[in-house]
């Protein structure tokens, strides 16, 4: 996997997002900490709402900004992006209003919705083997898994000697590094795309092949699934922590870092794990389980809401404490699980020409999820007992499986009998055979643009 990393041009990239990552890492903890300060026991509900913000971004900007990015000079327009983040991130410690907070978030990951995509479709140009950009793409996932881990643990040691508002610089740092290793290396040309069609078919066409697929429209419910997990530490974490429990600022980052190492795990556990069982296998199991974690622990608060705990010491001497670090690594084990093989899926589900745009949806839809999630678990969690809104979360999961069983077969076959009416007997695609008994292994396409529903 690591062989890939003498590429020299991507490996200084695969340097830029780590660095860009870790910054957005420390962002992550500074931002949690500062809505606090700004709204005491209703940081919940800012930061559900400050993140709703970032997933409009990411869901209205990102398809808009990718149906011209092959038109725009690539290297300047990532510069440019990251300089511009880097600005407004300098500009977060002096916010004195919640909503200054919302106007900067939006503006900040309105430019990371242009960078990621963006960011994304140079890579296959960079490495333009498959087996390249395969490991690439699992580099990619192991850099989110460890800067959820790493960076909570350097927030952590950072505030033992600094105020919170200098993370926001360790953001600013983080974005301009990535802008000067970008600035270092030459960027294939972007390739002419043979696609036709006006704005409005290239912008959707990803999300057409995505949701005319069934173990693509199984994977945005898992994505769902994946989401009340992952909504219900990063929204609520700080909540917990210092307002119920009475804690600091470093225990706000050691709990986000128990869902990073967990994450770590299954991201180092599943590649193998993969090799002997079935993707669908994995993530329906892992996304059941996600359901029972968060059952659990809404069993376990429950019964210390009733046993009259009150007071911060008395509330971490009925283990709330020690509990919520083990909730938040069993949690992080299971959102890994979930969401690593789903670029497998996506592979698989498109000729390559039809994988940027593919890929381009499955980030708009999943963000579409954490669209929901995230106002959800603060609203509910400025409004409702922790045991209530790990319930409601647990219940949401277990729908969202259920779902998927019914959208993504369990028996579903990778070569598929179909008929096309609308070609000739000569066409090249029927290869001689007869209509009737046509069948490959099946991907929506311009020659197929529905499922069939005959199966072979």
């Amino acid at each position: 996997m690591l062989a890939v990393l003498a590429n020299r041009t991507y490996g200084r990239l695969f340097l830029a997002q780590i660095i860009a990552l870790l910054g957005t890492g420390l962002l992550t903890v500074a931002l949690g900490l500062l809505a606090f300060n700004l709204a005491g026991d209703k940081a919940g509900t800012v930061l559900g709402t400050a993140l709703a913000i970032k997933m409009i971004a990411y869901v209205t900007v990102a398809p808009v900004v990718g149906a011209f990015a092959a038109q725009l000079p690539r290297k300047a327009f990532l510069i440019a992006m990251d300089l511009v983040r880097a600005a407004i991130a300098l500009l977060l410690p002096f916010i004195t209003e919640i909503w200054q907070i919302y106007v900067l978030i939006f503006l900040l990951q309105s430019a990371s919705a242009a960078f990621t995509p963006t960011f994304q479709a140079t890579i296959p140009d960079v490495l333009p083997e498959e087996n390249d950009y395969t490991k690439a793409l699992s580099l990619s996932r192991l850099a989110y898994d460890l800067e959820s881990l790493t960076s909570p643990m350097l927030a952590a040691a950072l505030l033992t000697l600094i105020n919170y508002h200098w993370l926001f610089s360790g953001t600013v740092a983080g974005f301009l590094a990535s802008a000067a290793l970008v600035l270092s290396v030459t960027l294939p040309i972007s390739p002419a795309t043979a696609r036709t069609g006006g704005i409005y078919d290239k912008t959707t066409r990803g999300m057409r092949i995505y949701l005319a697929t069934p173990r693509l429209r199984g994977l945005l419910a898992l994505n769902m699934a994946a989401a009340t997990g992952g909504a219900m530490v990063i929204v609520n974490t700080v909540v917990f922590v210092k307002g119920r429990l009475g804690l600091g600022d470093g225990q706000v980052a050691l709990a986000l870092a128990c869902f990073g190492g967990g994450s770590m795990i299954a991201a180092l556990a599943l590649p193998r794990l993969l090799e002997k069982l079935a993707d669908r296998r994995v993530m329906f199991t892992a996304a059941i389980y996600l359901g029972c974690v968060l059952l659990i622990a809404a069993a376990f608060l429950f019964a210390v809401d009733g046993s009259a705990v009150s007071t911060a010491a008395t509330v971490a001497s009925a283990g709330l404490w020690p509990g919520l670090l083990a909730t938040w690594l069993l949690l992080g084990l299971g959102y890994s699980a979930v969401q690593t093989p789903s670029g497998r899926l996506l592979r698989r589900s498109a000729h390559a020409p039809d994988r940027p745009a593919v890929f381009a949806a499955q980030f708009a839809l999943s963000h579409a999820c954490w669209l929901i999630t995230y106002p959800l678990a603060g609203w509910l969690g400025a409004t409702l007992p922790p045991s209530a809104v790990f319930c409601i979360f647990a219940g949401l999961t277990l729908v969202a499986v259920a779902l998927a069983a019914r959208v993504w077969p369990s028996d579903e076959a990778e070569t598929l009998s179909h008929a096309h009416d609308n070609l000739a007997a000569d066409h090249p695609h029927l290869g001689g055979e007869s209509d009737d008994c046509h069948a490959h292994a099946f991907v929506v396409d311009d020659l197929h643009p529905e499922w069939p529903s005959r199966v072979g």
